[in-house]
């Protein structure tokens, strides 16, 4: 499965490089929505025709699917700036790309280094090829047309507009053709290309798509740079304006503003890089940079902005999961970062249900998203819900009010979000247990009380009492205090199964029986740690400890957790109990570090960064045989634990 080794934002424009350093997700005016580019067809191809052939770099050239082309990627500049190296040892050719989002334009912009390895004088044509399906449309309704006074391509539909150009030594490309693809027996315009000539059309609607060419003389052992953009807004003269400002300023202008940007926003992390170990400082700065990539500017926070999904299953991460963002923003608001926080608290104030829960997902515009979470679950019916994605925005705006004691805050949220979040909490009690309702498990796979979210209730409903406390609202402040006793006190003589020593799973109602799940599953052990259901030194936590250190061979020198025992979710080998998942195995490393054993957590921050791509992207899950990535990547949440772990190393030093 392709990864997006390159993630380049702003946070109204997103983009995604692939392994072949072709772009592959596009999206605007939302991170996480609206992706243009979505799809196995959509990839803009970069092609490199030299001594009468051409070759694309991302064309396999062998029956395995490898490319001739080599690749290497890299943030070199301490800002969400790509470095790509594109190496063709047979043709002679190396590129190298500067990639980047203008800071504060919406812009896309490509810095190729075109360099000729052959002791000989070339003649070297550089193809930029754009599909888009706008709107993630698959009505054929978009329109391509070469504008001649402005030397672009425009490709729009409806409110979104994006012109494609660069330039060369001050000359704009040579040589463009639109057309269309994935209709009608066609393939694209890159097909066009393959002779070194383009055909010269200039208007097509439907689904279309487009190739510009750009001819450079390059010596012996010498280089030549094209700049080359797409420009985006949400009308035909923003996205022409930007591009004539760009040919009066010149691209490597937008360089500098962006590294400038990224290098003050960056201000926090360096605060505290240097009390880290050495060999994470950067991976750290990289995960902070990754995390705001997926941060949109309305607040919604995106698990996964690759949709290489899409190509083998019928979604993809790109969308706002409440838990995902409230675990995502926490080592932001640690570091001091506060609009981030803020914005996400205002997203979930909007997307709040009338009765005082957060509903599966949202899209980036606010929206709800995809779900197969059902309201009927045999003889129950309940709203389709995960309770913890109420109780975690709860518990970490608390966290976030501690830093940040702003009585503005309380005015804005405390009325309209975190009152009705508590009383929904204190009010989604089962009568025989005391403890939370059922609902969905944080995998999205289980509906029962799980221990997990007993536990994020109990401290989220502790944090909704220090907020009323806060608020002048003493009565509620006994309330919800009162809940989540309630709860911890059913929690101590539910969820502990004496015989495993370790955690349930949780607990489901059959016939008005209580029917323990038995299942050994590490967000149990780790929530009822973390969020203090069980006190951190209690016989419960240790003997969970121990347990799951036993049977997923920690003691046997494992560094990667699995998510629960026989965990079947993209399980590659029936062998195995289950995919190593880097959040779960940080979480152990944050135990180990409160426990006093920064080394072993210091084992395990290793062995996450060892299998990180080159640019610090990590994903969800890694494959123990061969130690593959096999899920998205980067993930937010998977970057959040790494720096949150990183963080406790330094509290606890």
């Amino acid at each position: 499965m392709a990864k997006r080794p390159i993630v380049l934002s702003n946070g109204q424009l997103h983009v995604g490089l692939n392994n072949f350093g072709t772009v592959h997700d596009f999206y605007f005016p939302y991170v996480g929505f609206e992706n243009h580019c979505a799809g196995a067809s959509l990839r803009h191809r970069v092609g490199v025709w030299v001594d009468n052939e051409l070759s694309w770099t991302d064309n396999p050239n062998d029956s395995n699917g490898f490319s001739e082309w080599s690749f290497s990627f890299h943030y070199p500049h301490s800002a969400l700036i790509g470095h790509t190296i594109a190496k063709n040892d047979r043709l002679g050719i190396l590129l190298e790309f500067d990639d980047y989002v203008g800071a504060d334009v919406n812009i896309f912009i490509r810095n190729i280094h075109i360099v000729n390895l052959r002791d000989q004088d070339r003649e070297i044509r550089l193809f930029m090829h754009q599909p888009f399906a706008i709107g993630d449309s698959r009505s054929n309704t978009d329109t391509a047309q070469y504008i001649p006074d402005s030397h672009a391509i425009l490709h729009y539909r409806g409110h979104r507009a994006f012109v494609v150009s660069g330039e060369c030594n001050g000359k704009s490309f040579d040589q463009h053709t639109v057309g269309l693809f994935g209709i009608e027996g066609k393939e694209g315009t890159f097909r066009d290309a393959e002779d070194g000539q383009l055909g010269m059309n200039n208007v097509e609607h439907g689904r279309v798509d487009s190739t510009i060419r750009f001819t450079v003389n390059i010596g012996a052992h010498s280089s030549q740079r094209v700049h080359y953009w797409i420009a985006v807004g949400k009308t035909i003269e923003t996205a022409l304006n930007i591009h004539k400002q760009i040919q009066k300023d010149g691209a490597l202008s937008y360089l500098k503003q962006t590294a400038n940007w990224w290098n003050k926003w960056l201000e926090p992390a360096y605060s505290v890089v240097d009390k880290l170990p050495k060999k994470h400082r950067m991976t750290f700065i990289q995960s902070v940079m990754i995390i705001k990539s997926q941060i949109d500017d309305n607040g919604a926070i995106i698990a996964s902005t690759d949709t290489s999904m899409l190509n083998y299953s019928r979604d993809a991460y790109a969308y706002c999961w409440p838990r995902d963002g409230a675990y995502a923003i926490w080592p932001l608001i640690r570091m001091g970062y506060k609009k981030e926080a803020y914005q996400f608290f205002q997203f979930t104030l909007r997307g709040l249900h009338a009765d005082g829960y957060m509903m599966h997902k949202y899209r980036a515009d606010g929206a709800l998203g995809s779900s197969w979470h059902s309201y009927v679950h045999d003889d129950i019916v309940a709203p389709p819900i995960q309770e913890d994605e109420t109780a975690l925005p709860l518990f970490m705006f608390a966290q976030y009010y501690k830093i940040h004691p702003d009585t503005s805050l309380l005015t804005e949220f405390y009325k309209d979000m975190i009152k009705p979040m508590a009383d929904f909490m204190t009010n989604y009690v089962d009568e025989l247990t005391k403890l939370p309702k059922s609902s969905y498990d944080l995998w999205e796979q289980t509906f029962l009380t799980s221990t997990y979210t007993t536990a994020v209730t109990f401290a989220a409903l502790m944090a909704a009492s220090d907020l009323a406390t806060a608020a002048n609202d003493h009565n509620n402040a006994v309330k919800w205090r009162l809940a989540a006793t309630d709860i911890q006190t059913a929690a101590h003589k539910l969820l502990y199964n004496e015989e495993k020593k370790v955690f349930y799973r949780g607990v489901n109602i059959k016939k008005s029986l209580i029917v323990p799940d038995d299942v050994v599953d590490c967000s149990s052990v780790f929530g009822a740690y973390i969020f203090g259901l069980f006190d951190h030194n209690s016989p419960e936590i240790l003997s969970s400890i121990a347990t799951i250190e036993q049977m997923f061979g920690i003691n046997d020198g494992q560094l990667g957790l699995p998510r629960y025992e026989n965990d079947d979710y993209r399980r590659v080998s029936p062998g195995i109990t289950g995919n190593q998942w880097f959040i779960v195995s940080f979480w152990l490393a944050q135990y180990y570090i409160d426990s006093g054993k920064e080394e072993k957590a210091l084992q395990i921050l290793d062995w996450a960064k060892s299998h990180a791509l080159s640019t610090g992207v990590m994903g969800e899950q890694l494959d123990p045989v061969t130690n593959q990535v096999v899920s998205p990547a980067p993930l937010t949440w998977t970057h959040a634990e790494y720096v949150a772990t990183l963080l406790d190393m330094i509290v606890q030093g």
